[in-house]
């Protein structure tokens, strides 16, 4: 995308958004400017990388808590699907390794200054001879596509994805500027070749969470109707707060436990575009309620405006005894409500990380979570599907959740390794 003037009457943040989706050096040159910044001014990182966790999805530690103990988001992300340029030899894994450390050593680990993972797909390690031992579940990526009629789907058949995200917009742009640009350094720590002698980029998405942030760009962006429906406090395009503790997997629960890559997880990745005209336009904030969390929840009024009522829990485990009920006599059921069906004995699965994105002007979601064993998230998946209520007449355009208000656009799953095997992996390291 080109890259906006401040002169076009953007704020601030409409702006930095703009700045990151466009990426590149003149993009960081802007965001600085509008910060009124020479260079980037980020915390230094720890002096041994050695410290760190071996669990490169060991962010929570580091993520800020709302005043409910619901861990946040850092504002700003960027995620970079790579592909090889060069054999998965000693010299590359070194490349690798070295670069990353470098990055740690140049900035602190957490919002202020960035938190990374590096993911490789089942592509990647249909190279080697060898299979994935047992103790990993990653089989090759099937997208449900019976999400909506509309989906049209996209399987990242990639090499690797690497995700970052800060608080700071510039931060994100000079990393990825240190690690494919011209840059050579970062913070004054240098960075050398980067990642350019091993990895090219083969795609570049971007997203954003926080209060604010969604109804600062939601004038003229494709899939939100006129009137400026998302609420200023929203954090989502949706309306409502999401990552309450109580649906959340802890980071321990979606660690896996056994085998060579013990320390590491599974990633989900998928880009969804919403419908919001729809959603705003076709339905009242009661309905809205009714189809996010559940029919209930809607009577009750115990939502709020954006989901502040609720403080650390949905209170979906609560009403999933009543769903079928409430598909029959209300005629429509609650995505939140149908997910809480899909928990091993009463506790989430899924460690959800997910970000608003307007990657091509749409009002999007890149939904990004982790778990133990990707039959886990095909699960929860199927649970979203909920086509046991089409007996109800609630089929997928119907108020059976949000099915209706979504398209799917890419899907991806990634094995994050431990930090001692982030580097190019072997699958029998």
């Amino acid at each position: 995308m080109d890259l906006p003037s401040e002169d076009d009457g953007l704020s601030r943040r409409q702006f930095v958004r703009a700045a990151v989706a466009a990426g590149g050096t003149a993009a960081l040159s802007a965001c600085l400017d509008s910060q009124e910044q020479e260079s980037l001014a980020a915390p230094v990182g720890v002096t041994d990388p050695e410290t760190l966790p071996d669990r490169q999805h060991a962010w929570n530690e580091r993520l800020p808590k709302d005043s409910d103990g619901n861990v946040g988001r850092s504002s700003h992300h960027v995620f970079l699907t790579l592909s090889l340029t060069s054999d998965p030899d000693p010299d590359a894994r070194e490349q690798v390794e070295m670069t990353l450390r470098n990055l740690e050593r140049a900035l602190e680990w957490g919002p202020d200054g960035v938190l990374f993972t590096l993911g490789y797909t089942p592509a990647y390690f249909d190279r080697f001879e060898g299979s994935l031992p047992d103790s990993v579940d990653l089989p090759e990526p099937e997208p449900i596509t019976a999400i909506t009629a509309e989906s049209q789907v996209e399987i990242d058949e990639s090499d690797a994805m690497l995700h970052l995200a800060s608080d700071d917009p510039a931060v994100v742009l000079a990393v990825e500027e240190a690690l494919f640009g011209e840059r050579d350094s970062l913070n004054g720590s240098a960075i050398e070749a980067g990642l350019t002698p091993v990895f090219e980029r083969t795609g570049r998405r971007t997203g954003f969470v926080g209060a604010g942030l969604p109804a600062d760009r939601q004038t003229n962006l494709g899939g939100i109707p006129d009137g400026e429906p998302v609420p200023e406090e929203a954090p989502f395009f949706m309306g409502f707060r999401s990552g309450f503790s109580e649906s959340q997997a802890t980071e321990n629960r979606v660690t896996i436990q056994d085998g060579p890559f013990a320390g590491g997880s599974t990633q989900h990745f998928e880009s969804l575009e919403l419908d919001l005209d729809i959603w705003f336009d076709d339905n009242d904030h009661e309905q809205r309620v009714a189809r996010m969390f559940s029919p209930e929840h809607a009577r009750e009024g115990s939502v709020g405006s954006v989901g502040e009522k609720l403080d650390s829990a949905t209170g979906a485990k609560a009403v999933t005894d009543s769903i079928h009920e409430h598909a029959r006599e209300d005629g429509a059921v609650g995505h939140a409500q149908k997910l809480a069906r899909a928990r091993d004995d009463g506790q989430p699965v899924l460690l959800r990380r997910d970000v608003n994105t307007t990657d091509g002007d749409v009002a999007g979601l890149h939904f990004l979570s982790l778990q133990r064993k990707m039959a886990e998230f095909t699960s929860v998946r199927e649970a979203m599907l909920g086509e046991q209520f089409h007996q109800y007449g609630l089929g997928p355009r119907q108020p059976n959740g949000i099915l209706q208000y979504i398209r799917l656009r890419l899907w991806g799953s990634y094995l994050l390794p431990p930090r001692s095997l982030r580097a190019l992996p072997r699958p029998r390291p």
